[in-house]
């Protein structure tokens, strides 16, 4: 693994020296935040990268500040929203009419811990948003990406995983009481296991797939935390972190910049670290193998990742619920 890694390194320092030009990469929630990130340091150094937001008014006000940022740089734009299913069949069915392949999906897009709703087609918000729009998108993109050059699938995940396994009975809260952390970490649970899934059914077909804890970061997610959230989240924190490493003086919850943020995300797009490649499916942290390649710990609080058993149930779960097979 690469020993010069870890939770500090940015985007840049992720890519230096390294030149990923013809790599054709699509990014949901590019329009701000790490996906902003992730898609201004990857066309830096090369990449043509298609800017995903949920309006096509802001994935074009992305490019035209990228633009600026990255002169050179390859950029188109492209609207879906991830919490209407319609709106991801529209968007796909354009995008495969005029382009043949691409390479990357960095799946970024996300809402955290937001009241109770639903989305256009009566999802819970984060599960439908978070896991079952991302679903959608790449089994309707998997044509393209399959033609593409060493295909990648890069999923967000967090450390919110740990609040919640998914409920497969229950997924839309109508008969469990709703927490907006609860459901967080339902949905995160959910990426991080689709991402394991989809690289047992698509590893023989060449693809890779992994999940992501990007680290805590300050950036437009945030948006629905109230003072009430953020103690609870805190709180949760310090118990993690213990329950992680009893010895610990100092748990908690640490921040990164978004620079730092995006690297991982970044790292998994384009690493050919041989450990990395050695481990599909894997949930990556500090640019590094997290919790899928090494020991999940004593305190249960990242066992759930580990189960291919829900992974294959949530698949078979999420094509049901969105009315479409994944044909992989």
């Amino acid at each position: 693994m690469t020993g010069n890694f870890d939770s500090s390194t940015t985007s840049d320092e992720v890519l230096a020296g390294l030149d990923v030009s013809g790599r054709r990469i699509l990014i949901t929630g590019a329009a701000s935040g790490l996906g902003f990130e992730s898609a201004r340091a990857l066309a830096s150094h090369g990449a043509a990268v298609t800017v995903l937001a949920r309006s096509l008014e802001r994935a074009n006000g992305a490019v035209a500040h990228l633009t600026d940022l990255v002169p050179e740089g390859q950029f188109e734009s492209g609207g879906v929203d991830l919490a209407d299913l319609s709106s991801i069949r529209s968007f796909t069915d354009a995008w495969l009419a005029t382009h043949d392949a691409f390479d990357v999906l960095i799946n970024n897009a996300g809402v955290m811990a937001c009241p109770m709703g639903h989305t256009v087609d009566g999802f819970e918000t984060q599960f439908g948003t978070n896991h079952l729009g991302h679903f959608l998108l790449t089994a309707r993109m998997a044509p393209g990406l399959l033609r593409g050059d060493a295909p990648r699938v890069v999923t967000l995940s967090s450390a919110g995983h740990s609040r919640s396994d998914v409920d497969l009975d229950d997924p839309n809260f109508e008969v469990t009481d709703y927490s907006p952390w609860n459901a967080y970490g339902r949905a995160k649970t959910a990426n991080a296991l689709f991402a394991r899934e989809l690289a047992n059914r698509g590893g023989d077909l060449g693809l890779l797939s992994y999940s992501v804890h990007p680290g805590g970061i300050v950036t437009d997610l945030g948006r629905h935390l109230t003072d009430e959230l953020i103690n609870e989240m805190v709180s949760f924190a310090k118990e993690r972190s213990q329950g992680t490493d009893p010895e610990s003086s100092s748990p908690g919850m640490k921040f990164k910049s978004v620079e730092a943020g995006a690297a991982t995300e970044v790292w998994a797009a384009t690493s050919s670290d041989a450990e990395l490649l050695a481990h599909n499916g894997a949930y990556l942290a500090d640019c590094g193998l997290g919790v899928l390649g090494a020991d999940p710990g004593q305190n249960g609080f990242l066992a759930h990742l580990l189960n291919d058993e829900r992974a294959a149930g949530l698949w078979e779960l999420s094509e049901r619920m969105v009315g479409e097979a994944f044909a992989l």
